[in-house]
């Protein structure tokens, strides 16, 4: 546990300048997030709207063609009543061949069945070459059955009280179009699956741009005043009227401007990651920031990981992800209560867990959703961008994760931070 020693922490304050260009800034982020958002929910829109009309006309082009094809059948059992009730002539080759075709252009499948409950003709049912009669007469029968199923039996009157039956299946161009819409709606699904990818890619390439433009230029402004206070830390020292431990304290906060500094530049590069002890640097840490806050916030540190347990860490950015939630944290706390710090390895998972947990005001779920969006804040002042570069340093650079585990309204807030651990040998 962090001791809570009295300290007294150096107030400032922002120029107005920096904080409307903040403010503009926080716009800016945020007016491009909700734009590409926009854009995003009215492709999805349109590709349902095209689905939608794209199915409703295809089934009705379906129904249409179904009542069709039952005409054509019902036709042809026509035929076949006037030719079982007609006397045999010279045109009876002629009706016949005519109430064939009328079955096969459309290339509907149809079993006659005769009054004995034979199944006689048959059109537009494919066998095998060299088939053999009884392999012919079971591929008929299966047929048949799956014809009484789709569709109810056509009646063709005999004379005599007898009475044959026609079945039929839908055509190939039917059965077709029944499945096309399923087809068409995978396609826009895939279609709206790539435009959100594009998008997605196109806006993350944006926040890449700001990042690593934003990062250059503060670590370009930084420099020139680290220089000169590093010269008043000389010049101090060799005052002898000055308390040498001032000194002290200025160069340990130059020192972290310079910390700070490397961290902007090395934004847009890929971090060097070394095996660091994880208690030992997050203990460290926590121990320097709890000087520079609100005397009024207590720090609590729970190790619960083996002592040589380690991590790949680039130590300066991951301090520097620990520093943004912690502030966060003071802030949503008004200066006031205690944030607790919990290391843990769970079983067989070869994970570290890093839950970071304060006493604030807690978030709503759909503040939740949004808090590490860029430009997103509940602040007057700041970027909005604290959150959204510490989520992007743990999983781009350390290949881990960071969310919010909980959050209550009136009760407060817990990050947790997934890195892999190390084995231990």
């Amino acid at each position: 546990m962090i001791s809570d020693t009295p300290k007294q922490k150096p107030r400032f304050r922002l120029h107005p300048v920096a904080i409307l260009n903040s403010q503009r800034l926080r716009r800016s982020l945020m007016d491009t997030y909700d734009q590409k958002s926009f854009y995003k929910y009215v492709i999805g829109l349109i590709l349902l709207l095209l689905s939608i009309g794209s199915l409703y006309y295809t089934d009705k082009l379906v129904e249409e063609l179904e009542q069709r094809e039952e005409r054509e059948v019902q036709l042809y059992a026509e035929g076949l009543r006037y030719i079982f009730n007609s006397p045999l002539d010279e045109n009876f080759n002629v009706i016949y061949e005519v109430i064939q075709d009328a079955v096969t252009f459309y290339q509907i499948p149809v079993i006659y069945v005769n009054e004995n409950n034979l199944a006689n003709p048959n059109n537009n049912i494919k066998f095998p070459e060299g088939i053999r009669p009884q392999e012919r007469e079971r591929i008929i029968q299966e047929k048949l059955e799956i014809m009484k199923t789709e569709h109810p039996a056509i009646p063709v009157e005999l004379g005599k009280g007898k009475t044959g039956y026609i079945y039929y299946s839908n055509s190939f161009l039917l059965t077709q179009l029944r499945y096309y819409p399923f087809l068409q709606l995978s396609v826009m699904l895939l279609i709206g699956y790539l435009a959100y990818l594009a998008f997605s890619s196109a806006r993350k390439a944006e926040q890449n741009r700001v990042w690593v433009g934003l990062a250059k230029e503060t670590a370009h402004q930084l420099g020139t005043p680290l220089s000169s206070l590093m010269a008043w830390v000389e010049y101090f020292r060799s005052d002898p009227s000055i308390d040498p431990s001032i000194a002290e304290e200025i160069e340990k906060d130059v020192i972290r401007l310079e910390m700070i500094t490397t961290r902007f530049s090395n934004i847009g590069s890929v971090p060097t990651l070394r095996d660091e002890p994880v208690s030992e640097v997050l203990t460290n840490f926590i121990s320097y920031l709890e000087k520079r806050v609100s005397s009024k916030v207590k720090f609590h540190v729970f190790n619960q990981l083996a002592e040589q347990q380690t991590a790949l860490l680039n130590k300066n950015l991951f301090e520097w992800v620990i520093e943004n939630i912690c502030k966060n944290a003071v802030d949503a706390m008004g200066g006031i209560g205690e944030i607790n710090v919990t290391l843990q390895a769970p079983p067989m998972a070869k994970e570290i867990w890093i839950d970071i947990s304060d006493t604030g005001k807690g978030m709503s779920k759909a503040n939740i959703n949004k808090i590490f969006n860029p430009g997103f804040s509940t602040k007057k002042r700041g970027w909005g961008l604290g959150l959204t570069l510490a989520k992007r340093i743990i999983e781009n650079y350390h290949s881990g994760k960071l969310f919010v585990k909980s959050s209550e309204i009136g009760k407060g807030t817990t990050f947790r931070i997934v890195l892999n651990a190390q084995i231990i040998e």
